[in-house]
């Protein structure tokens, strides 16, 4: 049985989709898997039980902001991200390494996971394996993935994107456009985005400012 059917055999939703609260304390022998850990995964807004669901938290019930009872409120009736990535684009990353620690290991954390770049995760085309491109994603290991994700929510939440000079040495904010998100740009020019390209921006742009202020030397009234 899968996670999401676990779950529903604890749960026992009605016709209607409306299930009791499960206390998470529920999740033990049979049921162990469910413990959540980083980011719950099975219930998460893009799990198999969110498409089909709508999955409501409570978090009152101890300090801090960990998950305590999950309910089932109604089938979800609004269309949904596919998440799912053609096989020939996960053979093409898998062996790769993450463009962000430079890692490929066997690990919890270590090993690669296929990341779609956009995190807004609302590109059609996107949402198409049959139009999915190989520059829509990179290799990325489970702790990289997971930052990311949390980076891009808060992203979603505020409409302010993340300031690549958060990690030292980084001699940008953002490879194009600026903190603020647009649908026009969208999450293009944001380090989490694409690592590799802002590398590779941040290198041209740092020798054109060489170049200009050597010529600025060199020939000061042109």
């Amino acid at each position: 049985m899968t996670k999401t059917d676990l779950f529903l055999e604890l749960a026992k939703p009605n016709t209607k989709g409306v299930s009791r609260w499960v206390n998470t304390s529920e999740f033990v022998g049979k049921y162990k898997v469910l413990q959540l850990g980083n980011g719950g995964s099975w219930c998460r807004a893009s799990s198999t039980l969110a498409k089909k669901y709508i999955v409501e938290f409570d978090k009152s019930k101890t300090s801090g902001n960990s998950i305590d009872a999950i309910r089932l409120l109604g089938f979800n009736t609004e269309k949904t991200f596919n998440q799912n990535i053609r096989q020939d684009i996960k053979d093409f990353y898998k062996n790769q390494n993450c463009v962000m620690l430079g890692i490929n290991g066997n690990s919890e954390n270590t090993k690669i996971e296929i990341d779609h770049k956009d995190g807004r995760k609302d590109n059609c085309r996107i949402s198409d394996t049959k139009t999915q491109k190989l520059e829509d994603f990179q290799p990325l290991s489970k702790a990289a993935n997971n930052a990311k994700r949390q980076i891009c929510k808060r992203c979603k939440e505020t409409n302010l994107r993340w300031n690549a000079k958060n990690l030292k040495g980084n001699p940008y904010s953002f490879y194009e456009g600026n903190e603020i998100y647009t649908k026009e740009l969208g999450c293009k020019g944001c380090y989490q985005y694409d690592p590799v390209a802002y590398r590779k921006t941040s290198v041209l742009k740092i020798s054109h400012e060489i170049t200009e202020n050597i010529m600025k030397k060199l020939y000061p009234e042109d």
